[in-house]
């Protein structure tokens, strides 16, 4: 059983791969605008780095009179170069996006399938017909382009359907390796072809894709992976073994990072393969772990890849790498973790009688949390409007995941014992809500980076206390 809880990609949870690299922005400000990414040139060749396809997709932040998303309006008080007053508030076709989402997700058929996913850990099957109810509708993907099976909606509205998804008890790993990470790789920096034959399935909730960089040696330098990959004709032959995988018994493909040429500096010559995983060779063994997910371990023996399975340049696949981690960063989804956690322990504290003490420690958690909401969506505004904030993005996802932590130690010492009813007894709290959040929520300060190399980002990019 590992002893850790690395990112849901498999990324070693202290790695920053994108520090000093290239940040790609305009395509990443296309992407978060649901724009399209696709090439002028004839199909199969790099997409256009400089398309000036136009969006319709609507802003984040600009409806005033509009309940706020956040809670209110935030103002800057640090005098920050490019910050701005901001009122995070959802227009109205944020707001119908969402109210759809809640719909669906809300039918007695898909809360019969979600709970049976809670009370038996996986239990795939149901988790795949959630994602294809979405995606048949054209919610799943929402700020990819049209022509991939997207909505062409903004940054917003994929962070409003991670948010319902929790709240609602969908498993959302899946979808934020296939969406968010993947996705987004292929957005970035895949050839038309590539994106033609692989985003459209994962649109519809047909396909799901993993990553692999973590490996047993490479956790948390990933710059040290012996994954390799060695020139045959006009592929490549990969031998390695990939650790901490999440969802890669369901992928039919992953992003593979694997090293193509050595070099002093360790993070060039680095490539990232997009691999097909149902192909001889290709060897998945199950992680087991403190969680309801199960890790993998995926090991690969002289499989063979091509030129078409490469995603951007040879060799340059760090600068990929640390793109496509961003979005991990912005705390989204374990503020959203939190709140459905304390709003479980209010919903069985509220008639308990509590204690002065008590009662002041969840209110102080309920303060925090909309905190941990409101620096989550300030961070998907920086997204939306092509800014790159690595001080505020490791504030978001340090309050975000510590937050989440102590919300779980709480409600397991203010309910009771009957917290840690799991999901399968009769009495357990909404399907084990609880007992499951005290697993989970130790790795919340792991994931995506780890509370002590956010606090080292701030201190050093942030303060300048760090040399």
């Amino acid at each position: 059983m590992p002893t850790t809880w690395p990112s849901r990609s498999g990324c070693p949870p202290c790695c920053t791969p994108s520090a000093g690299t290239p940040t790609g922005r305009s395509d990443r400000t296309r992407w978060a605008a649901g724009r399209s990414t696709r090439s002028p040139a004839a199909s199969g060749r790099r997409s256009s780095r400089g398309s000036t396809t136009r969006s319709s997709a609507p802003p984040i932040t600009w409806s005033t009179s509009s309940p706020p998303v956040c809670g209110g309006r935030t103002r800057s008080t640090r005098g920050r170069k490019g910050v701005s007053p901001v009122d995070l508030a959802p227009t109205p076709e944020q707001r119908a996006y969402r109210d759809e989402v809640r719909a669906l997700l809300g039918t007695d058929e898909v809360r019969a399938e979600t709970a049976a996913i809670r009370t038996r850990p996986g239990t795939e099957g149901g988790l795949l017909d959630v994602y294809r109810k979405l995606g048949e509708r054209g919610l799943l993907a929402p700020n990819w382009p049209r022509e991939y099976g997207g909505s062409g909606r903004g940054i917003a509205e994929k962070a409003i359907l991670t948010e319902e998804l929790i709240a609602h008890g969908v498993p959302d790993i899946a979808h934020t390796l296939s969406v968010d990470i993947v996705g987004l790789a292929l957005l970035l920096f895949g050839t038309d072809r590539q994106k033609e034959r692989l985003l459209p399935p994962i649109a519809r909730g047909e396909s799901v894709a993993g990553v692999l960089f973590s490996e047993p040696e490479a956790g948390s330098d990933l710059s040290a992976l012996r994954t390799r990959a060695e020139r045959d004709g006009d592929g490549w032959r990969l031998s390695g073994r990939k650790v901490y995988s999440a969802k890669t018994q369901l992928a039919d493909f992953a992003l593979c990072a694997a090293r193509t040429t050595e070099s002093e500096v360790r993070f060039h010559g680095i490539t990232v393969f997009l691999v097909p995983l149902r192909t001889p060779g290709v060897g998945v063994e199950p992680l087991w772990n403190i969680g309801d997910e199960r890790f993998n371990e995926v090991t690969f023996s002289g499989i063979r890849v091509t030129a078409e399975d490469v995603l951007g340049i040879v060799d340059d696949g760090w600068r990929i790498i640390g793109e496509v981690l961003g979005l991990e960063r912005t705390g989204i989804e374990f503020q959203a973790k939190a709140r459905r956690w304390l709003d479980a322990a209010l919903e069985r504290t509220g008639t308990a009688g509590l204690s002065p003490a008590e009662a002041g420690r969840l209110v102080a958690l309920d303060a925090e949390v909309r905190a941990a909401r409101l620096l989550a969506w300030r961070c998907v505004d920086d997204i939306h409007a092509g800014r790159s904030d690595e001080v505020r993005s490791a504030m978001a996802k340090y309050w975000a995941g510590e937050t989440g932590r102590e919300v779980a130690l709480a409600a397991s010492e203010t309910v009771g014992l009957d917290a840690l009813l799991a999901g399968d007894d009769e009495e357990s709290l909404g399907h084990g809500v609880l007992e499951a959040a005290c697993r989970e929520a130790p790795g919340l300060t792991l994931a995506s980076g780890t509370s002590e190399v956010m606090l080292t980002v701030i201190a050093s990019a942030g303060l300048g206390l760090l040399a």
